[in-house]
């Protein structure tokens, strides 16, 4: 049987042009209030949680009964999207 031809591998050049250029994209790091902002938000949604479980639902806005749920998920899923943006 016939031997298969072997493949070279490219050689990895570290030269300052790039062959794929990604249209322009800046490789900046982020402002340094996103990952404050992303922690913030964190904290305030976990917190928002635990305390309206261990106020037996009373408290942060009892009247807004189950709805405390959604805002302190919100904050969280918020803290998601800030990071998203961060580099």
């Amino acid at each position: 049987m016939p031997k298969s031809r072997v493949r070279k591998k490219k050689v990895y050049s570290s030269s300052g042009t790039s062959t794929s250029s990604t249209s322009g994209e800046s490789y900046e790091p982020s402002p340094m209030w996103v990952p404050i902002t992303a922690v913030a938000l964190i904290v305030i949604g976990i917190g928002w949680l635990t305390l309206f479980y261990l106020s037996g639902m009373n408290y942060p806005v009892g009247a807004w009964g189950y709805w405390n749920l959604a805002v302190g998920f919100s904050c969280m899923v918020a803290a998601l999207l800030v990071l998203s943006k961060w580099r």
